[in-house]
């Protein structure tokens, strides 16, 4: 029963196959199981390269064992038409063009295989992108807002500073004024004179700016500190809606991208052992003998070009001779004269039959 399905699985015709010897039923055997496991192994990598873009288990499978028959039913196609042929020049030529669509078929099953076997590895890569695509991001969107926020600090630097200056000049209007009142400096004359009261006059005054302007600027301080927090409170928010982003980047592009920051030497391993398997079947049939399948199938094939060969001729020597009797039958009654009456007496009808149409015609243009 197994047997019988890996047959079925080579492409080979059975009825041919079956009144082969065990040991040719075996070698297609052989390489039909070869092509069914091929189909099973691509039916897994497709499963698992289609459940990281549908994150979907049963549509990852569903379509994954649609990808796994397409691969089989190519196999199947590949080997079933590479036949024995009597020139080696003639086996290679058509093997070619079946030897690139088999190391197309290898690369396809291989990669998804290789993402899974080297997933901790991708993994790793990934989180170093993921960080630095991170930190990118953040700096991308700092860019942003950074300006203005600079710039609003600066206006509170500013407000600050212009502060301090009239807080010094004020501060210094008091060591004049106290200075005035203790003799060590203005005149020298120790109390409250006039001098010291125009001082302590000056040095009020600017008291109460210093007041009326730390008032004014406060409230201009935490009206740009609150601008502040709303951008900083933006970039946040900017920041926390792309993470999501960068979070998935985790696709199968992804994933073959960072497959190929890794050593290529284990991956193109693989790669040789899948492509020596898919190519495996192809090569045996190049390289085996003429078995008894191939001569059992070359004469069906001959036995069945020849008899249409033999029918075609036939009818071609049909169509020439019956060619050359009409033409001597039509030659030898073309003289008659009783052809030539009946020929002429229909003519006469035909044409009185035209006149009459066409003076039927012309009376009703009239």
């Amino acid at each position: 029963m197994l047997k019988q399905f890996f047959i079925l699985c080579s492409g080979a015709d059975t009825d041919i196959l079956n009144a082969c010897s065990i040991g040719e039923q075996n070698k297609y055997a052989g390489i039909g199981a070869t092509v069914f496991f091929t189909a099973v192994m691509a039916t897994i990598a497709g499963s698992y390269a289609l459940f990281t873009v549908f994150d979907n288990l049963y549509s990852a499978i569903f379509f994954g064992l649609i990808w796994g028959l397409l691969i089989f039913n190519l196999d199947r196609y590949i080997v079933s038409t590479i036949k024995k042929r009597d020139n080696v020049i003639d086996e290679i030529l058509q093997a070619t063009p079946r030897l690139f669509l088999a190391v197309i078929i290898a690369v396809v099953i291989s990669k998804p295989l290789e993402l899974k076997i080297f997933e901790k590895e991708i993994n790793q890569v990934l989180l170093e992108q993921k960080n630095n695509l991170t930190l990118a991001n953040q700096n991308q969107i700092a860019e942003q807002f950074n300006p203005q926020i600079t710039e609003l600090e600066s206006e509170i630097l500013g407000l600050q500073s212009q502060t301090d200056t009239k807080e010094a000049k004020v501060n210094a209007l008091y060591d004049t004024y106290i200075s005035e009142a203790e003799g060590t400096a203005g005149t020298n004359l120790l109390g409250k004179g006039p001098v010291y009261k125009e001082k302590r006059e000056k040095h009020d005054a600017g008291l109460a700016e210093l007041q009326q302007l730390k008032t004014d600027n406060k409230a201009k301080i935490e009206a740009i500190e609150t601008q502040i927090t709303t951008l900083q409170g933006d970039y946040t928010t900017n920041v926390a809606q792309s993470q999501p982003i960068i979070d998935n980047f985790d696709g199968l592009m992804a994933r073959v991208t960072a497959l190929g920051e890794l050593p290529w030497l284990p991956s193109f391993f693989i790669f040789l052992l899948f492509l020596a398997i898919e190519t495996s079947p192809i090569f045996a049939k190049l390289l085996s003998p003429k078995g008894e399948f191939d001569f059992r199938l070359e004469d069906q094939e001959t036995t069945i070009k020849t008899w249409t060969m033999q029918q075609v001729a036939e009818r071609q020597l049909l169509l020439k001779t019956d060619n050359a009797i009409n033409n001597k039958v039509y030659n030898e009654i073309a003289d008659e004269e009783e052809v030539m009456n009946y020929k002429r007496k229909k003519a006469r009808e035909l044409m009185q039959n035209q006149a009459d149409a066409f003076l039927k015609k012309q009376k009703s243009v009239l």
